[in-house]
């Protein structure tokens, strides 16, 4: 069953037609925050008809006559494992060009294509890169205006916007984020099948102050905006009118201005309905006291997270993590002392310049923490470092994945030898998508090859076979001064910033 929170226009007199697909099945459609809010955008036009499709889809066939237009929604690199089925399906050929008039403008937003379009660009008539929210609507009434006119006529009006990417113009495109959250951002359709049931997430926060050097969601998301708080109030008593659970999202939501006052709200309406409960993404370790886990123990959470990527400070200062062992240490005793039952920490391996040194830190900062923390459940979960467009690390090159298992292989020993659980992200998987993340126009042919081959790990070497050597996309330091893929979106700041932003780094080794 579904509960929309807004007023759907249902009066439409629309004869253009899209359908908005999620690579990934109804459940978890339904706990994503970004495809809701695009949908709740376009349902809300005048100017067209908007139905939703998802990977289990029972819709088979599609009449070509009856869909002007097919938009997908990408947020991770192998979600295009999940969209192939989608063509097949509905037998849509893979690429652009093999498609005639017939068939509808295929295009596609979201992360995976804003930060590194060009391995993709072959399957798509054009590409949304940035903010979607103010963009898509655009978009969809240039759509919707000149659907008479023919396809390549509509995709040279669309290259016209900022944020528009027409593969075969070839025009790069320049992203300009908007200053500031208008409204905020909020699950518009609640439902009992999805991921997270009945779960009202909100976003109070867009990009992170921090500028990790390694961390893409930062930079594509500059600058760092807020949802105003009255927004945020209005929107929370809008979700509480409809379910009990809430949660609050953001890069690191601890850094909204007026975080302290939001949790007070929460807290004293959690006074008023026991049931209410609420989660948070994450906890910046330099802005955590009383009050806020306070709020969180009163509206039932039990654990949270924290990232500290690095177990030495001389790491950290490399990765611009600009975090103390004494703020690290401060935060779980906060935790502890005011009623969670655990915190979760979330770091890395392979950071550029990481040393034996940096990884027996880390083990000895865990030990001294569950020393300190007694009964206290704290784990550790592990991913290994992938250079980011657009991100002033992305010249770096991995360690190999024998020395990365290797340093993993390590830290599992000495957690366990510890008693802290840790998980860890798979090497060979990061590696794969590396290539992904670092691809150019030698992908599309390869993303086939691996999606027919099976879409499994084998398959991503089998396929890379005779048609490039990956290790040149995964360990090279690629040099400050060559062209890179993505060099074709503008995105700010600007490559010679990062450059500036890299060498600073690297010297802090």
């Amino acid at each position: 069953m579904e509960k929309f929170l807004y007023k759907r226009n249902t009066k439409k007199n629309a004869d253009y037609n899209i359908w908005f697909a999620f690579p990934g099945c109804y459940s978890f459609a339904m706990s994503s925050l970004g495809y809701l809010h695009i949908f709740k955008l376009m349902d809300e036009m005048d100017e067209v008809n908007v139905e939703r499709v998802y990977s289990d889809s029972t819709k088979t066939e599609i009449q070509f006559k009856d869909v002007n237009a097919i938009a997908f929604s990408s947020s991770f690199d192998l979600d295009f494992m999940s969209i192939f089925p989608m063509f097949d399906k509905y037998k849509i050929p893979y690429k652009a060009a093999n498609r005639d008039e017939t068939m509808p403008i295929i295009f596609c937003g979201g992360p995976v294509v804003t930060a590194n379009p060009i391995p993709y660009k072959d399957f798509f008539d054009f590409m949304i890169i940035g903010d979607g929210e103010n963009l898509n609507t655009k978009v969809v009434t240039i759509l919707a205006d000149n659907k008479d006119l023919p396809k390549p006529e509509i995709l040279k009006i669309l290259a016209k916007l900022d944020g528009v990417y027409v593969p075969t113009l070839n025009q790069p495109t320049v992203i300009k984020n908007s200053c500031k959250i208008e409204n905020c951002v909020y699950t518009p359709i609640l439902s009992d099948d999805a991921f997270f049931k009945d779960m009202f997430i909100l976003e109070i926060s867009r990009g992170c102050a921090n500028c990790c050097g390694f961390c893409m969601a930062s930079y594509l998301n500059l600058p760092v905006r807020f949802a105003p708080y009255e927004n945020i109030i209005e929107a929370l008593n809008l979700g509480l009118k409809y379910t009990n659970k809430i949660a609050l999202l953001g890069a690191q939501v601890s850094i909204h201005p007026k975080f302290k006052q939001i949790c007070k709200y929460i807290y004293n309406r959690v006074q008023e309905n026991p049931e209410i409960e609420m989660s948070i993404s994450s906890l910046r370790v330099d802005a955590v006291d009383d009050s806020i886990i306070k709020t969180l123990v009163a509206a039932h959470q039990k654990h949270v997270t924290i990232a500290i990527e690095a177990g030495s400070e001389r790491l950290r200062k490399v990765i611009n993590k600009n975090i103390t062992e004494e703020q690290i240490k401060k935060t779980v005793e906060t935790a502890r002392l005011n009623g969670l039952k655990g915190i979760k920490v979330y770091a890395m391996i392979g950071i550029p310049t990481e040393r034996q040194e940096d990884l027996e830190e880390m083990v000895r900062l865990a030990k001294e923490l569950k020393q300190a923390n007694k009964g206290f459940d704290i784990s550790f979960a592990f991913s290994s470092f992938i250079p980011k467009p657009h991100t002033p690390l992305q010249w770096c090159g991995r360690f190999s994945t024998k020395e990365l298992e290797k340093r993993q292989n390590f830290l599992q020993k000495e957690f366990h030898k510890i008693g802290i659980k840790t998980s860890f992200s798979s090497i060979k998987w990061d590696y794969w998508q590396t290539v992904l993340s670092r691809g150019d126009e030698k992908m599309s042919d390869f993303i086939i090859d691996v999606y027919k081959n099976g879409s499994k790990l084998g398959a991503f070497k089998k396929s890379a076979k005779d048609k490039f050597n990956p290790d040149d996309y995964v360990l090279r330091n690629y040099d400050l001064n060559e062209t890179l893929p993505w060099d074709i979106i503008d995105l700010p700041p600007r490559k010679e910033v990062l450059i500036e932003r890299h060498k600073k780094l690297l010297n802090l080794q």
